[in-house]
């Protein structure tokens, strides 16, 4: 019996999502994507309407797939502070299992797309998320100003995946963890 063949879709953004990570967007021609997930040239066009969408797509997929184990990680936490500190959690095991080596996606791609692009509006949706699920989560702790804590917890987690994408710490996460954790009221 044969395993039946992903869609054409979800085989582009996987290799998008594969090589506009490891060699960024601006080195990535459509071309190479198509090779990498074994579809014709007109998969393309008819799934996506050209390079632009196919990269708002990938930040999109990306996006979903990270909330989701953030989400699994803020159900496995024991109290208020554990969920906020999830994030840690989870981006471990996203490295673990995805890879992080060239740090956020979603960073890297703002650095390479002009504002107008609708991967930006993607990226910037992505951050903004994590700054507002970091709120409603620090607001379930007592500490002073939710708001603000979030930010500064936002920070170091984007200052920890900029130190993996230049790989100076040997074990970023676990230092951004103990920073952010200084953030959070005791229990």
């Amino acid at each position: 019996m044969s395993v039946p063949r992903q869609p054409a879709r979800v085989r582009l953004l996987r290799a998008a999502g594969e090589l506009f990570y490891e060699h960024g967007i601006a080195g990535t021609g459509v071309d190479a994507v198509i090779e990498r997930a074994g579809v014709a040239t007109g998969s393309l066009y008819k799934n996506f309407s050209g390079k632009d969408e196919l990269v708002a797509a990938y930040l999109a997929d990306r996006d979903e797939r990270w909330r989701e184990e953030w989400d699994r990680a803020i159900a496995e936490a024991d109290d208020p502070a554990g969920r906020v500190l999830a994030i840690f959690t989870a981006t471990e095991r996203w490295r673990d299992h995805v890879g992080l080596q060239r740090g956020c996606a979603h960073i890297a791609a703002a650095g390479q797309l002009p504002p107008e692009h609708p991967g930006m509006a993607v990226a910037v949706a992505h951050k903004r998320h994590v700054v507002e699920r970091l709120t409603t989560l620090v607001a379930a702790t007592s500490a002073a100003n939710p708001a603000t804590t979030a930010s500064d917890i936002a920070l170091i987690h984007d200052g920890m995946l900029g130190s993996m994408a230049v790989g100076l710490d040997p074990d970023p996460v676990a230092r951004a963890y103990r920073i952010a954790r200084t953030l959070l009221p005791t229990s």
